[in-house]
């Protein structure tokens, strides 16, 4: 028999919902011209892997194994790079967000690199979910000529599962500053039917998936040119990109109608860009 009462006292004592707690902490430094591991700290649901490489800066992968975000999860981020050492920071595959039952998800970063330095921060998609809610927070602390380059890409929904999103929020906050000074500042706020913000043919004209990719370095400018011709050879129909750049920025926007088309195109300029292959993680 069905007791109204008992189901209300029960609902009065149920446990809060189970939410996901992650750190991760991982420093390098350059010891006898060699960029090595000094510190690594990893709790909760963030791990970090160490790959071996050969011939290519030191790496490290950033895994959630919660496997994805949701409202009321907390992940944070710091990464740390001694001067002259160069890492390269990855995610083992794309961050999903899903469904959030009021509460935002939160995630942060925080970036340290030393003089003459340098970090690429070049994590795969976070891909957001109907009835999603994201709050990230990324900040960089920049010493001397350190240089720091920085992608995030954003999808919204699988195209291929057939998903529209009538509803999302995303907020994302990035703050540079460069001994001690503010150097770049860019703010993100998705709140609503991405269908309507991104319906204008200044706001993505109907786009499903976006990007910013940012060059940080005293010589990022002179990199200009060379962008926007490897922005030629990795466009294709569905993903529009420029590459702007001001007082030591170089600074790419990307928006595409497909996800997959993205992920190339962003794929084929860091290659070139860089002249380097990205982490193995980005071709499984």
């Amino acid at each position: 028999m069905y007791d109204a009462a008992t189901a209300s006292e029960i609902g009065k004592t149920a446990p809060a919902m189970q939410r996901v707690r992650g750190t991760a902490r991982v420093g390098f430094v350059n010891t006898a011209g060699q960029t090595r591991l000094k510190d690594l700290f990893q709790s909760g649901s963030a791990k970090v892997r160490l790959p071996k490489v050969y011939g290519e800066p030191a790496t490290a992968v950033l895994i959630n194994t919660a496997g994805g975000l949701t409202g009321g999860d907390r992940m944070d981020y710091d990464i740390a790079i001694g001067a002259d050492a160069h890492a390269i920071v990855t995610t083992q595959t794309a961050e999903r967000a899903y469904r959030s039952l009021g509460t935002s998800a939160e995630v942060t970063g925080h970036l340290s690199v030393g003089a003459e330095a340098t970090l690429e921060w070049l994590p795969q998609e976070t891909i957001l979910f109907e009835n999603s809610s994201v709050s990230r927070r990324i900040t960089a602390e920049l010493t001397g000529s350190a240089r720091l380059l920085i992608l995030e890409s954003v999808v919204l929904g699988r195209a291929a599962m057939g998903e529209q999103l009538t509803r999302v929020f995303f907020k994302d906050s990035w703050r540079i500053r460069r001994d001690g000074k503010l150097v770049f500042a860019d703010d993100l706020r998705l709140n609503g039917d991405p269908s309507d913000f991104f319906s204008g043919p200044a706001t993505g004209q109907g786009a499903k998936a976006m990007a910013t990719l940012l060059d940080c370095a005293p010589d990022a400018e002179d990199r200009l040119d060379n962008a926007r011709i490897c922005l030629e050879s990795a466009s294709s129909g569905s993903v529009q990109a420029a590459a702007s750049a001001w007082n030591g920025h170089l600074i790419l926007r990307f928006v595409a109608t497909d996800s997959r088309a993205l992920r190339l195109s962003l794929m084929a300029f860091l290659e070139t860009y860089r002249s380097a292959r990205l982490p193995r993680v980005w071709y499984c």
